[in-house]
């Protein structure tokens, strides 16, 4: 056993080593001499009050305690007949694979999009010549949508499964370890690549398969269990066991699902826009005046508000971030947001979204599982109409769209395509406008400085989470009426981000396990 330690202190403290323990050892009631080991735990900013403190966990063994220390992956010799059939290589499909190889089972994995490299160059001929590739983009290919869309690594879905576990895998495979300690772990667009890279290099390396460019078109039942797969309308794959973790955007998946009468539903999202300030106003705002410390972070920040009866809040905050064009269709434009390692960028973006449950559209009907889906395409696609028919976004500065008036000019932006002045209020269901109006006055209202002209609303923000899910039972994990599917991750309506879709990719193989040993 150890002994953890919360101790307070300022930001230009936490690399004083000495003074560190000499806390701890003091908020313990404990003897340097009788210390045999030391770290940090876990860090987090408390911004409060002014000053600005950072809170810090320290652990501590005494001589007598054994820190034990397990490697974070243990792979196993592939000895099962059994394969596992993975569709999608985002955070859910790659960690399935991984979980499968300590299984001891083969993974097959399947991805419609392109590998990290490759991939990179379709988001730069949509970023520069506003071109969509439908098959290989900012939601499509290696490692997910979160790949080249910021790595946040945080999760409230500690009761779902091993967190640490999962950020663990990622320090394997060439995270910093201070993913390990932040309270709000990030790894950054810039340096998510070349782990991803190094999953996929450990997944075949240990016998398992990974096949790009490969899509699922079909799916063949056989009394009420999965049967086959085919892939690129071409070749067919015999499969008992099928994690479908293909994430929020494959529309394609629930058509297919639904044409072969397997059971999906329309489920709750949200949708609006995303806000961009300056960094240096946020850092203002949130520490006090105290925007340049070099010692703190820059700063995020978390709203919400419950507006006509539905909720409004702020998703996905990126501090020193970039607003990145992530359609998956030609014809519609989606915003979303991404912050390298350092998050050095001048700007800070965040998602401000509406929640919205099916029920709450005007056409709603029970029996449609489409109804929010169709819903969010109409609003991207309005969107992509009113700038033009490219991949420019309509914006609109923060007061001029809180009081109704178009904006004569715009500041700079960092969305690489541009952006097109238009009046939000005529683009947007006014269902959405309306609470988003009403929500920047009382977010301003909270973060003095906020609601301010020198802001830039995108729209829209529109894959928050998936509009439609796959329903499965909670204990086995398969699909509630067709055996030997599991729906995973984001897609179905299981997870949301990278950590929480990491963690399902998990259980879904450990259904699987449990499955396997009960029928043998």
């Amino acid at each position: 056993m150890s002994t953890l330690v919360q101790i307070s202190i300022l930001p230009q403290e936490v690399e004083d080593r000495a003074l560190l323990l000499k806390k701890a050892l003091s908020k313990g009631r404990l003897k340097e001499a009788n210390i045999r080991e030391w770290r940090i735990r876990k860090r987090s900013i408390d911004a409060r009050q002014n000053p600005v403190k950072l809170q810090v966990q320290i652990e501590l063994w005494q001589k007598d305690e054994e820190r034990g220390k397990l490697p974070p992956f243990q792979p196993e010799p592939i000895r099962s007949q059994n394969e596992i059939i993975i569709i999608g290589a985002g955070p859910a499909g790659i960690y399935a694979a991984l979980r499968a190889l300590e299984a001891g089972i083969k993974p097959i994995l399947f991805e419609r999009g392109k590998d990290v490299r490759e991939r990179r160059r379709d988001l730069a001929i949509i970023n520069k010549e506003q071109t969509v590739n439908p098959e290989s983009n900012y939601c499509f290919g290696e490692g997910g949508a979160g790949t080249y869309s910021d790595g946040k690594l945080y999760t409230r879905s500690k009761k779902r499964g091993n967190v640490l576990k999962a950020l663990e895998w990622f320090v394997h495979f060439g995270a910093d370890p201070d993913i390990l300690v932040d309270a709000h772990p990030h790894i950054g667009t810039n340096k998510l690549p070349k782990i991803i890279t190094a999953m996929r290099e450990t997944i075949l390396n240990e016998g398992g398969e990974v096949h790009f460019n490969s899509k699922l078109t079909d799916i063949r039942l056989a009394n009420k269990a999965v049967n086959a797969i085919e892939i690129n309308a071409e070749k067919w794959y015999d499969a008992e066991n099928i994690i479908l973790a293909t994430g929020h955007s494959a529309r394609d998946i629930f058509y297919l699902l639904h044409e072969k009468n397997i059971k999906i539903e329309a489920k709750a999202f949200a949708l609006g826009v995303r806000a961009e300030h300056q960094q240096a106003l946020i850092n203002k705002i949130q520490y006090h005046g105290d925007q340049d410390n070099p010692y703190l972070p820059p700063a995020a920040y978390s709203l919400v508000e419950q507006v006509d009866g539905l909720g409004v809040y702020s998703f996905c905050m990126c501090p020193g971030g970039i607003i990145a064009p992530c359609a998956t269709e030609q014809e519609e434009v989606v915003t979303n947001g991404w912050s390298p390692s350092k998050r050095n960028n001048p700007y800070a973006n965040s998602g401000v979204v509406v929640s919205i449950e099916p029920k709450d559209l005007p056409n709603f009907d029970p029996e449609n599982p489409f109804i929010t889906l169709d819903f969010q395409k109409m609003v991207e696609r309005r969107c992509w109409e009113a700038a033009g028919k490219t991949q420019q976004v309509p914006a609109q500065r923060m007061i001029d769209f809180v009081e109704g008036r178009i904006s004569r000019d715009l500041p700079k932006t960092s969305y690489q395509p541009g952006i097109v002045s238009v009046d939000l209020n005529d683009v947007l269901p006014p269902m959405i406008a309306r609470r988003l109006r009403k929500a920047f006055v009382l977010f301003g209202k909270k973060m003095k400085g906020y609601l301010t002209n020198d802001a830039i609303l995108h729209a829209p923000e529109s894959r928050t989470s998936s509009p439609v899910s796959i329903p499965r039972d909670m204990k086995t994990l398969e699909h509630i009426e067709i055996s030997g599917l599991y729906p995973c991750g984001e897609g179905a309506g299981y997870a949301g981000g990278i950590m929480s879709a990491a963690i399902d990719g998990i259980n879904c193989v450990d259904a699987i396990v449990e499955k396997l040993k009960a029928e043998s």
